[in-house]
């Protein structure tokens, strides 16, 4: 995949993510991958980004930088949303939040095989009150 081709395979994935379209997750995700270091699965994915949505339904992710190096890609994301359930030992009051999230990804075979992401759950928790 070139690197014009790679950036446009990213943003279709955020955008099935902004829809909250979850269940076209196989388009993007290999069957078996690594998430944050350790041996995990699509479904293992999915069920996270399900556990998500059901708990910040207007959870929106929006690309600010995209850095791409053979078959990798780094993006700078800001991560926004309001809580209205419980969400990370947090119960919902109606904060919303913002935060940067960093994530790494290696492609192969036209799907992530690696996956990892990275934000401040402490600003997190502070936005929303806790």
């Amino acid at each position: 995949m070139s690197a014009t081709d790679l950036r446009a395979f990213y943003l279709r994935y955020i955008a099935a993510l902004n829809a909250h379209e979850i269940h076209r997750m196989d388009e993007f995700i290999a069957d078996e991958t690594t998430l944050n270091g350790e041996p995990g699965t699509r479904d293992q994915v999915v069920a996270v980004l399900n556990g998500v949505i059901d708990a910040v339904p207007d959870f929106h992710w929006e690309p600010l930088d995209i850095a791409v190096d053979g078959d990798r890609l780094a993006a700078r994301l800001t991560n926004t949303g309001t809580p209205a359930k419980e969400w990370l030992s947090v119960a919902p009051t109606g904060a919303s939040f913002e935060i940067v999230e960093y994530a790494v990804y290696q492609v192969r075979d036209g799907r992530f095989v690696h996956m990892t992401a990275l934000h401040d759950a402490e600003t997190l928790r502070r936005q929303l009150g806790a």
